[in-house]
């Protein structure tokens, strides 16, 4: 993956060891792996964050950093995926949730324009078994799907790469008129 691009965005490990708020954690961010972006940290912790970010309570933030450290995966790019979940997608995200919940336990469903955010968590049961269901697909396909697209554009920069010594080494295959 473009590791240019992901630094440019994400803060740096200096940055967090700074604030006066976190010196109390200091010894748990130590670890280089919950700073270092390569293919298993970066994959999973877009797992972590896609999974956090389904589930229905406050301060998926803090759980999704507490797992990004117990799994020693990127820190930022876990914590910054859960804001998938904002006010904006609640209704959906949780609206679905709640419908493939209330289907697997068998329960009457209600359409999406009767659902609001306070109906939604007063259904419990459902909510968290779609939410956790959903929440563990989404994780899966984003793992998957982050390891591929790393993949693919190391392959292409290999490949690249492969070219440009093919044409340094080889000059006599350009012709000269």
């Amino acid at each position: 993956m473009p590791r240019r691009l992901i630094k440019r965005y994400l803060p740096d490990r200096s940055s967090f060891h700074e604030t006066s708020q976190l010196r109390h954690f200091k010894r748990f961010l130590h670890h280089p792996c919950l700073w270092h972006l390569n293919r298993r940290t970066v994959s999973g912790a877009v797992a972590i964050g896609l999974f956090c970010a389904y589930l229905p309570m406050p301060l998926e933030m803090l759980v999704a950093a507490m797992m990004a450290i117990l799994f020693r995966v990127n820190l930022p790019i876990s914590v910054t995926l859960v804001w998938i979940s904002n006010p904006f997608t609640w209704v959906p995200l949780y609206g679905a949730a709640y419908l493939l919940g209330a289907r697997i336990l068998g329960m009457k469903t209600v359409s999406f324009d009767d659902m609001t955010m306070s109906w939604l968590m007063s259904q419990v049961v459902p909510l968290w078994l779609g939410s956790l269901i959903l929440g563990s697909l989404l994780a899966l396909t984003g793992y998957l799907l982050s390891r591929a697209l790393w993949r693919l554009y190391a392959v292409r920069n290999w490949q690249q790469r492969r070219n440009r010594k093919e044409k340094i080494c080889h000059p006599g295959d350009l012709e000269v008129k």
